[in-house]
């Protein structure tokens, strides 16, 4: 999935990974919600941390399935 990117994101590809603008990408970076390095004015973001998060995202999406179904 996330293969043909370096192990260290720019904001510009978490954005594409995500599908999701800039104001929330930076949103996601500066709450903490996806873990991230500054260097400089710059974010990284490591790979595994948006791996991490996508693996956090579909649990809770499965278990508010779950919910809905009751």
């Amino acid at each position: 999935m996330l293969s043909q990117y370096d192990s260290v994101l720019t904001v510009t590809e978490l954005q594409e990974i995500l599908t999701i603008g800039r104001n929330t990408a930076y949103q996601l970076l500066r709450s903490g919600t996806i873990p991230s390095i500054r260097v400089g004015k710059k974010y990284r973001i490591p790979k595994d941390a948006v791996l991490h998060y996508l693996s956090q995202w579909k649990l809770w999406h499965l278990d508010f399935e779950d919910v809905l179904r009751a």
